[in-house]
């Protein structure tokens, strides 16, 4: 019998291993580089990053033309915390094995029952079932592609046996099914793995070579495989210098997966991935913001604070009705303007207002609380054992109203905390947990919300506006974006003091005020720092 993926991948391991994974690149003399700027100290911890669901899936996409998406079906689920790509939190198990292998299988059978796709992606038409240099071909162009780097003759060598399996059966694509299934189960395909050369002068540091800055480079900006034109830079040795990485970059900033990973980017941070409503309001919803992020970005490169200034929104009637805005008289959505209806920028949108529910409600702590920690990058302690949190609190005559009920929060060991959530929710409520406009608290027409609202420290503000531009003064999310972005880019939510450093520097480079969103990015992919890593504890 045909032995399963798994075992032909282990097998394949053994056979030809040579070292790819554990061995550094070429070093220079005295077995390390020697010429490092001195910001590479401040380089990012890094580990081993398994791919997420969403990056196995766009990884499938682009290297069999997979659209079918099935990474959530078979992979653990990714946590969000608020990424979904934190490295630390990614725990290797027998089901995430066994995961691997049936998606392999199943990915390598549908690539091969599409006569033109196969095609596509071997890359040679073979002359009989035991064509030794179509196999060769094949494995060498696709193996570069599936471990985002050139292979070894040996492993190419490694992977010629398979085509045993072509004579066995007679059928050339009988070896190839099984060399798919082996790349797609190989560590180098399911994890980004960097190793590097060491910095003699900085124990600990390390220089990355120029595939692993490809897949740096790729997986921040797409969220995917390199194509071939960035292995190629790779392979030439043109991605070894931050000018040569932020030419490389301007030029993926104008694909289309760019403009993907952004909106995923601010999604993910903002807390709008995955909407609770009916699939026709959170798809106009998702539609509204990921189009003013696009706007504010690519389409008019504005200043990224622009984002929560803006005086439009993209809306169809539907959108615009349920907002209580004028309708644009159009199915397709449009920029209209909010007029004077006190809404202004992203905060304004239903995808960003639908967050902190809670009891069938808009819950202040709750939306104080992801102010709080995704916008001013501030931790807010749990609270402590024995609190409920579970129950909504009791309603008295007395306390009727909501923010009557909150006051409790002002009282004894509860108060320093509440004292930085609730007055920034409060300023929120008169926007439900849908983002509709509304004057007093559900079902209480006695309990008129008055929209007033305190970030402790920084001000008051009204409504979603106000708070945008109290924000925007203080220059605080300012600081926070940078954060949030370096701990996208390095797949860990927990910095420490070293990490910290390189985004005050990040953030200082940038000056104060604002600034474009792609600066940043190229701030971050051309600064010194980013073609190395830092040996972790």
């Amino acid at each position: 019998m045909r032995p399963p993926a798994l075992a032909l991948a282990v097998a394949l391991a053994q056979a030809a291993c040579t070292g790819t994974i554990a061995d550094p690149p070429s070093a220079g003399p005295g077995g390390g580089v020697v010429n490092a700027p001195p910001l590479a100290a401040l380089a990012a911890t890094s580990g081993l990053r398994r791919l997420t669901i969403r990056e196995y899936d766009d990884t499938l996409h682009d290297l069999l033309e997979d659209d079918t998406r099935p990474g959530a079906t078979l992979l653990p689920a990714d946590v969000r915390s608020p990424f979904d790509n934190d490295y630390t939190t990614q725990v290797a198990s027998q089901s995430l094995i066994e995961g691997a292998e049936l998606l392999a299988t199943e990915a390598a059978a549908r690539a091969l029952a599409d006569p033109a796709r196969r095609a596509r992606i071997v890359g040679c038409t073979p002359t009989s079932a035991s064509d030794e240099g179509c196999f060769r071909s094949f494995l060498t162009t696709f193996g570069r592609r599936a471990f985002r780097r050139t292979l070894t003759a040996e492993q190419v060598d490694g992977y010629m046996t398979l085509l045993a399996f072509a004579t066995e059966d007679n059928d050339f694509y009988a070896a190839v099914d099984a060399a798919i299934r082996a790349f797609l189960q190989d560590p180098q395909f399911l994890y980004r793995i960097e190793i590097g050369v060491p910095v003699l002068t900085m124990p600990g540091v390390y220089q990355l070579d120029d595939f692993e800055m490809a897949s740096r480079l790729s997986y921040l900006l797409w969220g995917s495989m390199p194509n071939d034109a960035l292995l190629d830079l790779a392979e030439e040795g043109r991605l070894s210098t931050p000018d040569e990485m932020r030419s490389a970059a301007r030029t993926m900033l104008d694909d289309a997966r760019a403009r993907e990973r952004i909106d995923r980017f601010h999604a993910l941070w903002l807390g709008y991935e995955m909407l609770p409503h009916a699939a026709e309001l959170s798809n106009a919803m998702a539609l509204e913001t990921n189009s003013l992020v696009e706007r504010i970005v690519f389409d008019e490169r504005r200043p990224w604070q622009d984002l929560f200034r803006s005086t439009e929104t993209f809306a169809n009637d539907f959108l615009a009705e349920h907002y209580g805005l004028e309708p644009p008289g159009s199915t397709t959505p449009r920029w209209i303007s909010y007029g004077t209806s006190g809404r202004q920028g992203i905060l304004s949108h239903g995808a960003f207002l639908s967050l902190g529910a809670k009891f069938a409600d808009t819950s202040p702590t709750q939306r104080g609380r992801e102010i709080r920690v995704r916008l001013l990058c501030q931790t807010i302690p749990d609270p402590p054992p024995g609190v409920d949190v579970d129950n909504p609190l009791p309603v008295t005559e007395a306390t009727r109203c909501k923010k009557e009920r909150l006051l409790a929060h002002t009282q004894g060991g509860c108060a320093s905390c509440h004292s930085l959530m609730d007055p920034i929710g409060f300023g929120l409520e008169n926007y439900d947990q849908a983002g509709q406009y509304r004057t007093t608290d559900v079902g209480e027409p006695e309990c008129v919300i008055d929209g007033m609202g305190e970030v402790a420290g920084i001000g008051t503000f009204q409504g979603p506006a106000g708070l945008e531009d109290l924000l925007l003064e203080s220059n605080a999310v300012n600081q926070c974006v940078v954060t949030q972005l370096y701990r996208f880019a390095v797949g860990r939510t927990t910095l420490d003091d070293t990490d910290n450093q390189l985004v005050t520097h990040l953030t200082d480079q940038l000056g104060a005020g604002d600034f474009r969103f792609d600066d940043l990015l190229l701030g971050l992919v051309g600064g010194e720092t980013f073609g190395y890593r830092r040996e972790g504890p």
